[in-house]
This record gives structure tokens, C-alpha cells and sequence, in this order.
């Protein structure tokens, strides 16, 4: 989570309205140039690698953790979502300012945009203070459920489809990220277009006033565009989950 091409899921400073990916992606080249499809490129891999790495980290300790105090137990689909949950918690305690760093330079218009530094001391200069940098925390605590159904799913299907294979093939590993990701990104979209909401720059309709909860979010979007804005972008989405999560679970599987 998480998060590049979240960004464009909610309106920015500008308003701009996009009809879909391809016509966004036309009208962001139009106005920026091609690059500008790469506005906020170093801190969404700088996200994307702390993100999985702290993951992965806190997982294998929690994980250790459990059998080692819990022996006998067994390790259902409810302890392992419980278990990623608190992973993904502990992870996004450290990981969240690259997020908001992030989301604040690809909502913004290109003679707005700042680098990663400015940018985090334009948030700093906000009404939050340094807290400003953590701004989404509680939605992002609520989206631990994405990893954890993600990779809650595919211990599943791994057990599902390939029964007592210690290793998988590397189409096998991808076919089962994939779909376990775009799982996940189903179940969870409202709320990632909830936090992009938090972290961007206010609305024009705002007067200014950031949101206080995704609750808010949520309620102005469905007052302002419909029940359906709360997946809007959900394409780009499960594209991209399908592509990094499947390449992540072959290496991992390697």
C-alpha cells in the first residue's frame, strides 16, 4: 500500500476529471508531457520497497513469535489474517511519510509539484504540524487487511491447488499472487481511495479544510460523485497489484 497510481483516485487541487485510465493518461501527457506519467516515481519505489521489506520483516517475526509461544497451534485462515494484520500495522508505523509524500506530488499540478524534501516540509508547514506526515494513519491501520488478505488468500490457494508442494513454478507463483491480489483490491478500494482523499491537497469545494477522517472522504465523494466514485481507479489498481504482487510472490517463491 501502499500506493503510486492511487493518487489519481480522487480530485486534486485542480479538479481535473478523468473518464477512465486512458483518457486520464491522455490528458496528464497533454498537460505535462509523457513524464508526468512519472510524477512522483522515486518516492512511489522508495515506497513500494520499504513498504514490502517492513512487511515482510514484521510478518516473519510475528509469525515466528506465534509458533514459538502458541505450539500446537494450528494455523487457520483467521490467525494467518490476524497475524499479517498486525505485521501490516507495525509496517505502516514506519512507512506512511513516504506514502503522504508521495500522494501530496502526484495530486498536484506540475508547477505546484515539489521534490520529495519540499514537499514533506510543505506538509510539516501544515496545520498537523509534523504530524501532517502521518496523515491517513488510522486508514491506513484499517487497510492492513489488504496484505493480509492478499497473502492470507494465496497460503490458501497454494494449499487449494498445489496440496503438499513445497515449491511452485514460477507461472504457478504469479498466477496465484495475481489473484490473490486483485482479491484483496476489491474488497479494500473504497478505503485506499478514502486515504489518497486524506493525504492530497484539499478539494477546491473544501475552501482549504482537509478531511479529518475517511469517514469524511468517503461521505463527500458519495455526496459529490455517487457510491461508484468509491472505486474509481480500480482498474489501474488491480493492473498494478497484478503485476507487482505476482512478480513479488515468484521471486519469494525462488
Amino acid at each position: 500500500m501502499k500506493e503510486g497510481e492511487e493518487a489519481n483516485q480522487t480530485k486534486g487541487a485542480d479538479e481535473t476529471h478523468y473518464d477512465g485510465t486512458l483518457d486520464a493518461m491522455k490528458k496528464i501527457v497533454s498537460a505535462e508531457g509523457f513524464l508526468g506519467l512519472y510524477a512522483g516515481i522515486n518516492g512511489s519505489l522508495l515506497g513500494v520497497a520499504s513498504t514490502n521489506f517492513a512487511y515482510f520483516y514484521w510478518y516473519s517475526i510475528v509469525r515466528t513469535a506465534y509458533i514459538r509461544y502458541a505450539k500446537n497451534a494450528q494455523l487457520s485462515t483467521a490467525v494467518e489474517l490476524s497475524l499479517g494484520a498486525v505485521a501490516g500495522a507495525l509496517a505502516q508505523l514506519f512507512t506512511i511519510p513516504v506514502a503522504v509524500i508521495t500522494t501530496r506530488q502526484q495530486t498536484q499540478s506540475k508547477d505546484k509539484r515539489k521534490g520529495m524534501i519540499d514537499t514533506a516540509r510543505e506538509v510539516i508547514e501544515g496545520e498537523d504540524g509534523v504530524f501532517g506526515l502521518w496523515r491517513g494513519l488510522k486508514a491506513s491501520l484499517v487497510l492492513v487487511v489488504n496484505p493480509a488478505i492478499t497473502y492470507g488468500a494465496y497460503e490458501r490457494l497454494k494449499q487449494a491447488l498445489f496440496p503438499g508442494k513445497a515449491s511452485l513454478k514460477p507461472w504457478e507463483a504469479f498466477a496465484l499472487g495475481a489473484m490473490s491480489k486483485a482479491l484483496a483490491t476489491i474488497v479494500t478500494q473504497p478505503l485506499i481511495v478514502a486515504k489518497v482523499g486524506l493525504q492530497s491537497t484539499p478539494p477546491p469545494a473544501r475552501n482549504g479544510k482537509p478531511f479529518k477522517s475517511f469517514v469524511e472522504v468517503m461521505q463527500f465523494i458519495i455526496e459529490n460523485e455517487g457510491v461508484m466514485s468509491l472505486f474509481k481507479g480500480i482498474g489501474p489498481q488491480i493492473t498494478k497489484g497484478l503485476l507487482v504482487q505476482g512478480i513479488l510472490m515468484m521471486t519469494k517463491e525462488r
